[in-house]
């Protein structure tokens, strides 16, 4: 079977690879915490821990308009407190957390449909904040 990209979606942001300590936007490689909407440029995400996480971090998010957010937590799932997406969750957008790669194929997935999704990717360094 041959595939063809559609190009009404080329201009899109799309996760095109990921692996330990990276995640791929677009062909494009990022070695530390993103935010990845479907428009616009991959922004960084100034946290590079998931124990120094807090509600600025989310809260920065509701900028993008998304009505859901995934958050990909990195190699194993882990769920951000719900103290943390407050700022989220009390606008009645949704917040999904996966390990990065669950994370990451959803994402392209939701976005595929044209949902307004935005992908919060933690990638843990050594780096102190």
């Amino acid at each position: 079977m041959k595939l063809h990209q559609d190009p009404s979606q080329a201009a899109l942001n799309t996760v095109t690879g990921y692996g330990p300590g990276y995640v791929e936007v677009n062909k494009v490689r990022h070695e530390e915490s993103v935010i990845i909407a479907p428009e616009g440029d991959v922004l960084p995400w100034p946290v590079s821990r998931f124990d120094a996480l807090d509600a600025s971090h989310f809260e920065a998010l509701r900028a993008l308009d998304p009505e859901v957010v995934i958050f990909g937590s990195g190699a194993r799932l882990r769920f951000a407190h719900p103290r943390l997406t407050t700022a989220l969750t009390s606008r009645r957008i949704g917040v999904d957390s996966m390990d990065t790669q669950a994370a990451c194929r959803t994402y392209n997935i939701l976005m595929s449909e044209g949902r307004r999704v935005v992908l919060a990717v933690l990638i843990e360094t050594e780096a102190t904040e």
